[in-house]
C-alpha cells in the first residue's frame, strides 16, 4: 500500500503544515480546496493514520502528522535534488534555479547583476524569493529553494556557503542635519542620535545594533520599520537617522542625505548558501565566483 503515496500528496501535506489552513494551502498549490482535502484524506487512508485534526475553527497536525511532514519535506527535497542534478549535468548554470535573497539586498543588488547573468547564461531560469533570513533558511533546508543570498556568517548545520562581497554601511540623515556637513562620519558621531532600526527578524537590524553599541548607545525609543524604504521616509520626516547598506544609498528619497563612515568602515559580508551535499554544489560555487567577478560599484569582492 505504501507505494500508493504520491509526491503530490506529500506536497499538499507540507502546504497544510505551513499554513494550518486548507483554503490557503489549496491556493498555494493552485488547486481547489476540495481537491486538496481529498488528496490528504487519501494519504491518511493509505497510511492508516490520521495526519490532520480538523475543527471548524482551526487545523492542527496530529503527532503522526508532524512526523509525516518531517519525512515529506526530506523526500521532496531529495526529489528536487535529483531533478537539479540531472539539469546541472546537462547544462551548468542552466535550467531552473530557485534563489532566495534577503530584503536589504534583493532590490538594491539583483537589478544590477541579473541583466549580465541572463546575458551570459541565457539557459538559466531564475525564480526569486525575497524574505527574511530565517524563513529563507527554512525553505532552503526543506528543498524549496536551491540557494540563498544572505549576510554571513550562517550558523546552520547542513549548509555550505561561499562569500561573494563585502558591503560597507552608510548613515542616512535628514536633509540639513548638522552631521551632513561632514564628508564622513564615525560611529561615535551617532552618540545621542535617535537611531531607527528595522523590525525583529532582519539580520541588518542586528548589524546596525552592533554599530549602535560601538557608538556608545544612540537613543532607540521603539521606532522601527518593516523595510529600508520605510526607514528612509521616517528619516526624511526628521524622526531620526538610520544606517543603510552601501548599495541602498542611491535609492535614498528626497529629504535624505547619506554620508559614508570613515575608514575603517563598518560592513557586512554577503554570500551564497546552499544545502551541504546538494547535487548543484559545484554549479553554485560557479555562480558565487561569477558574482564575485561582476560586482557593482561601492562593494569589494570577499577575500
Amino acid at each position: 500500500m505504501i507505494e500508493a503515496v504520491t509526491l503530490r500528496q506529500l506536497r499538499y501535506l507540507v502546504s497544510v503544515a505551513d499554513t494550518l489552513h486548507f483554503g490557503r494551502a489549496a491556493e498555494r498549490c493552485h488547486v481547489s480546496q476540495p481537491s486538496l482535502s481529498a488528496q490528504i484524506q487519501q494519504l491518511e487512508d493509505v497510511l492508516g493514520v490520521q495526519l490532520v485534526e480538523r475543527t471548524q475553527r482551526r487545523v492542527l497536525l496530529t503527532p503522526a502528522g508532524r512526523d509525516a511532514v518531517t519525512r515529506a519535506r526530506r523526500i521532496l527535497g531529495e526529489m528536487s535534488d535529483l531533478a537539479a542534478a540531472a539539469r546541472s549535468a546537462a547544462t551548468p548554470l542552466g535550467g531552473e534555479l530557485r534563489l532566495g535573497a534577503i530584503p536589504t539586498l534583493a532590490p538594491y543588488y539583483l537589478p544590477r547583476v541579473l541583466p549580465d547573468l541572463r546575458h551570459d547564461h541565457p539557459d538559466l531560469k531564475l525564480f526569486l524569493r525575497e524574505d527574511l533570513t530565517g524563513r529563507l533558511l527554512d525553505l532552503l533546508k526543506a528543498g524549496a529553494l536551491d540557494a540563498v543570498l544572505l549576510a554571513l556568517p550562517v550558523d546552520e548545520p547542513g549548509l555550505e556557503h561561499a562569500a561573494v562581497f563585502d558591503e560597507p554601511f552608510a548613515v542616512a540623515l535628514p536633509a540639513g542635519h548638522p552631521l551632513a556637513a561632514r564628508p564622513a562620519l564615525t560611529e561615535r558621531d551617532l552618540g545621542g542620535e535617535r537611531l531607527l532600526l528595522l523590525e525583529e527578524g532582519h539580520c541588518f537590524r542586528d548589524q546596525a545594533l552592533a554599530v549602535c553599541h560601538r557608538a556608545g548607545g544612540p537613543d532607540r525609543d521603539g521606532f522601527s520599520g518593516t523595510s529600508l524604504a520605510t526607514l528612509c521616509e521616517m528619516v526624511a520626516g526628521r524622526i531620526g537617522v538610520t544606517l543603510l547598506p552601501e548599495l541602498a544609498r542611491a535609492r535614498a528619497p528626497e529629504g535624505v542625505e547619506t554620508r559614508p563612515f570613515a575608514e575603517p568602515r563598518p560592513a557586512r559580508r554577503l554570500g551564497l548558501a546552499w544545502r551541504k551535499g546538494s547535487p548543484r554544489g559545484a554549479e553554485l560555487q560557479q555562480l558565487a565566483a561569477y558574482l564575485r567577478r561582476h560586482l557593482p560599484d561601492g562593494v569589494a569582492a570577499a577575500e
